[in-house]
């Protein structure tokens, strides 16, 4: 049994512990250890992420079961056009994967961006990470590839879009 919630500051820090717990045996055999730390310093230290949900930057969905936070996706509408919402973030704890929380947390933010009248959802995957297929399967497709700078490294990704 799962419920989602809206994330509030309070859930910092659980955000956080599921980020650290999914990033490394995502990220690591791709990124390598120096930039996977890196990385989550950068996009995942406390202040960036309580920012993000005190001011509402991103709306943070947590999904619930047992009564413990296990997976959570954060969401937007896209700085360069409002009328496109962007799945900036999308972890479950490894535990959990295969009981089917990721699809069910796409689907929470798709209705999320239909209540807001929109009808076009984004998403950055790294180009060698396995949710590709995973997105794929969900309906996104790959529109471009796109090569960000973070500090020293760089993050490879495809940009995938589902049309709702």
């Amino acid at each position: 049994m799962y419920l989602i919630r809206k994330g509030t500051v309070a859930d910092i820090d659980a955000i956080l512990q599921i980020a650290e717990q999914t990033w490394w045996p995502t990220y690591e055999p791709l990124l390598g250890k120096e930039q996977v730390a890196y990385m989550l310093r950068e996009l995942y230290a406390a202040d960036k992420i309580t920012k993000q949900v005190a001011e509402k930057q991103q709306t943070f969905l947590l999904l619930i079961e047992g009564g413990e936070p296990v997976a959570f996706a954060a969401y937007s509408p896209r700085e360069e056009d409002a009328d496109i919402y962007k799945l900036h973030k999308l972890y479950c704890l490894p535990v959990t994967q295969g009981k089917g929380y990721g699809k069910i947390l796409i689907n929470a933010v798709a209705n999320k961006t239909l209540k807001a009248g929109k009808r076009t959802l984004d998403l950055n995957v790294n180009r060698y990470n396995n949710a590709k297929s995973f997105y794929e399967k969900m309906g996104f497709e790959v529109i471009y590839e796109e090569d960000i700078s973070i500090g020293p490294y760089w993050m490879n990704d495809y940009v995938m879009r589902k049309k709702l």
